[in-house]
């Protein structure tokens, strides 16, 4: 005997679109992709990659050269030299090579954030849409016991009016009715508040209306797996990456760079007795920096350090996720027995009971508190299957986000 015997579920609602505004339908299925497409968060934080390319344009590339100029003179003007140099500095290490292969194992990096944070997004806006559906299924179930008790007070009323019921049984009944009606109004209430909380992260504007389709699917096991794509873990190994190649990147800047230089002057002097004189001068420069005092000790340090925090951080954060899997796993499987226990032990016992309970009151045999008290615990058995199954997928939506599955 099904519950459905005592509580025929049904559903009325008015779409948004018969009232003339733009609406969006959103399902289990399409959830993923409208928050891919629209999260303005999420299209914000797909610049950074841009960010990180124009951080490649410009890694690597030399230091601009240098143009000098110098003139000097007595104060007769009578004798002078004007001198124009050219420069240019050069690194004696690898360092710009490495300051390219680090930008672009950042670009890398950039981009396993931005898909780590729509992954959290979409597993936020996942589990607002369970609750919804969720809430729409204890709503219908509330909304076919108000009905079925409403046509009970109904049909006791009747029988009073004609001398053959109670009032009392008819009030009782009626009050009943109308408790399941304020508790469906409270549904109501907090339906709203989700699907306001869940408007901004599928990118929705104001005026749009949002219709939610579809329900829970049935309770089913997902598949172990033993790997797991989750693109905070790759972004922790890259990082690792990272790290070492800013290692030989901070090696490299142990030494300066290496100036060479040509420069040109003429130069005029006036000697007595042999008079006024200009010579033409061509000339070279090289610097070359002493790594005496500043030999990058501390950068390399600090990068030396840095690895081996990646390092920690990847471990921990292996572990994290794979701890994260087995507390999903270990939650669905305990709400899915206890909704197996109810669908099949509790919920036929109920409906027994609530069969002898109307038996027993229409031939008089017992009160009708008794008939309601009967229903209001196969209503709560009902409900809890619903709570059972609710929590099942927001623990496989958990599951789903821990193994880094779309």
């Amino acid at each position: 005997m099904s519950i459905l015997k005592y509580f025929p579920i049904f559903v009325i609602s008015i779409s948004p679109v018969l009232r003339g505004e733009s609406s969006v339908i959103v399902t289990l299925a399409n959830l993923a992709n409208r928050v891919h497409s629209q999260n303005p968060d999420l299209a914000a934080a797909r610049v950074r990659i841009q960010e990180a390319l124009g951080r490649v344009e410009q890694a690597g590339r030399r230091a601009n050269p240098e143009l000098q100029f110098a003139a000097e003179s007595n104060r007769d003007f009578n004798e002078g030299r004007i001198e124009i140099g050219f420069s240019q500095r050069f690194p004696v290490t690898d360092r710009l090579r490495s300051e390219k292969a680090l930008s672009l194992t950042q670009v890398t990096i950039a981009e396993t954030e931005v898909r780590e944070f729509e992954r959290r997004l979409a597993a936020q806006a996942r589990a607002v849409l369970i609750e919804v559906l969720a809430i729409r299924e204890r709503r219908s179930l509330l909304e076919a016991q108000a009905k079925v008790t409403g046509e009970l007070a109904d049909s006791i009323r009747q029988a009073a009016d004609k001398g053959e019921g109670s009032l009392l049984d008819a009030g009782q009944a009626r009050i009943e009715s109308a408790r399941v009606a304020a508790e469906v109004r409270q549904l109501d209430a907090r339906e709203a508040g989700l699907i306001g909380g869940l408007k901004p992260l599928l990118g929705m504007l104001p005026n749009q209306g949002l219709v939610v389709s579809g329900k829970l699917p049935p309770i089913a096991m997902p598949t172990a797996t033993g790997s797991f794509n989750r693109p905070d873990l790759q972004t922790a190994k890259l990082e690792i990456g990272a790290a070492a190649q800013s290692i030989t990147l901070e090696e490299s800047r142990r030494y300066d760079d290496l100036e060479i230089g040509v420069f040109t002057a003429l130069e005029h002097t006036e000697d007595v007795p042999v008079g006024r004189q200009s010579d033409g001068i061509l000339g070279f420069q090289l610097k070359i920096p002493l790594p005496f005092w500043n030999k990058n000790e501390g950068g390399i340090a600090e990068a030396v350090a840095r690895h081996q925090r990646k390092q920690l951080e990847h471990r921990a954060l292996a572990r994290t996720i794979k701890l994260e899997v087995e507390t999903a796993r270990s939650e669905m499987r305990e709400w899915a027995a206890l909704a197996d226990e109810i669908t099949n032990q509790l919920q036929p016992l109920a409906d027994e009971q609530v069969a002898a309970a109307e038996t027993a009151w229409r031939n008089g045999q017992t009160q009708l508190q008794t008939v309601l008290r009967a229903r209001e615990q196969l209503l709560q058995l009902a409900a809890t299957r619903i709570d059972a199954l609710r929590e099942f997928h927001l623990a496989a939506a958990r599951h789903q986000a821990a193994t880094g599955q779309p």
